[in-house]
């Protein structure tokens, strides 16, 4: 599947409505957005809003959540992951039935396949990497329900003064998305 690209919107076209899953990937990315860039990985769980609402009434009413759509999620930020692997955090993690799904944020440098090479022979490939002159920055917002189904949002920092490039798909990180969803194992 070829990822999507964000285009100007035309304010008379028909609105599509965006699966549940979309909607709160894409929800969550804006929101980690609004606090800029350089941000340590943010993990959400995503539960069901209208249980939100009738079992933890005066949370739902801190978060602004008054009513729910059927179906929508609802993400409830985590605790920090901490400074160590990611892989090694994720795989401490694990959510219980009420969780539906999970979404992470995390920040990576990525750089052009011939650039690749260059720094994999480097002493420091990571300070190699973010040092590259060719290296985008990049912000993976993946989500996962546990019937396996994906999201993903991919925000390229702009360069210079051109603006940010935001890319959605479901299979953008599929490898990050199989991580996320051992997290929803029993």
């Amino acid at each position: 599947m070829t990822p999507d690209r964000d285009v100007p919107v035309d304010p008379d076209a028909p609105v599509l409505a965006l699966d549940p899953l979309h909607a709160v990937v894409g929800e969550v990315e804006g929101h980690v957005a609004e606090a800029g860039w350089d941000q340590p990985p943010h993990l959400f769980a995503l539960v069901e809003t209208e249980a939100l609402l009738r079992a933890e009434p005066q949370l739902a009413r801190t978060l602004g959540i008054v009513t729910a759509v059927p179906g929508g999620l609802t993400p409830v930020q985590q605790e920090a992951l901490g400074d160590g692997p990611l892989d090694e955090a994720l795989s401490r993690v694990v959510f219980g039935e009420g969780v539906l799904g999970v979404v992470l944020v995390q920040e990576v440098l990525v750089l052009p396949p011939a650039a690749e090479s260059e720094v994999a022979d480097a002493g420091d490939p990571a300070g190699a990497a973010a040092e590259h002159p060719d290296r985008r920055e990049v912000r993976m917002v993946v989500g996962v329900l546990r019937g396996g189904a994906q999201a993903a949002v991919l925000r390229l920092r702009g360069r210079d003064d051109e603006g940010d490039e935001r890319v959605t798909g479901p299979d953008l990180a599929p490898a990050l998305a199989q991580a996320l969803l051992a997290t929803l194992e029993d």
